[in-house]
């Protein structure tokens, strides 16, 4: 097999997490690309249904399913969905998660505990599940769980240590699933972006001076783009990656160099 065809995801079946929008809409369109069959799962079904529909021209399969990833029975169902209308399960990128920017003295537990639920504990169970899955089909697979270069580094000057706390957490979740889980023939990466200049991120007034100082401190001098996250995520869910697993790849233009 050539190294091109490594590559090619015909006939493999993914969901993708939070792909209504942002860095999980650019990878589901990565998959679809490159041949995967796609569901795109987020909270916000509608916009998840806009970006299905948009999504169609480049097929060959995908739709929209709804879920919130915090609840378990939620979870469950949504991936049930997910094999019901794919037939099984090959690939899951498990990447919804948000950030409050919030000093540590003044966080209140509720909002600590928002960002663990989805960050953390939603990466776990929709790994879990998707684990399962893949188990039961007895086939192996791919899963990918979006960290995050603030599981390195301390990011400055906005306070986030709930945001930080909980990406380093999916790091160590997903080495631990990988070694778990080697002897199953599933294979579990992370991917550590640095700034992404997702359209929440750009037109938010209130990130515009931090989005300027960013760039002084990124030896690129820029922010990253959401396509520039598709190649390692293609890599990663292919049969290019068989041998790769536990790792994780730090995307953010040398920010956690200096």
């Amino acid at each position: 097999m050539g190294i091109l065809e490594k590559f090619k995801l015909d006939g493999k079946k993914a969901f993708v997490t939070g792909a209504a929008r942002g860095i999980g809409k650019s990878i589901a369109t990565a998959l679809l690309e490159a041949g995967a069959e796609v569901a795109i799962v987020d909270i916000d079904i509608d916009e998840a249904k806009k970006t299905a529909e948009a999504l169609k021209a480049i097929g060959p399969k995908v739709f929209a399913v709804g879920a919130d990833l915090t609840k378990p029975a939620d979870v469950e169902r949504m991936t049930g969905e997910v094999v019901d209308g794919l037939g099984e399960l090959n690939i899951a990128f498990c990447n919804a998660g948000i950030c409050v920017n919030e000093k540590a003295e003044d966080m209140t537990f509720e909002q600590w505990r928002k960002v663990m639920d989805i960050n953390l504990d939603g990466v776990f169970l929709s790994a879990q599940a998707a684990g399962r899955q893949m188990i039961k089909q007895g086939k192996g697979g791919s899963i990918i769980n979006t960290a995050s270069m603030s599981a390195h580094i301390v990011n400055y000057p906005q306070p986030q240590c709930s945001y930080n706390a909980s990406k380093a957490g999916v790091i160590q979740l997903s080495k631990s699933l990988a070694v778990e889980w080697v002897d199953k023939n599933i294979r579990v990466n992370t991917i550590s972006p640095g700034y992404i200049g997702t359209e929440l991120i750009m037109n938010a007034p209130h990130l515009k001076a931090l989005i300027e100082e960013w760039k002084k401190m990124i030896p690129m001098r820029r922010l990253g783009q959401p396509d520039e996250l598709q190649a390692i995520s293609v890599y990663l869910a292919s049969d290019a990656s068989l041998y790769t697993t536990g790792s994780d790849f730090v995307i953010d233009g040398a920010f956690t160099c200096v």
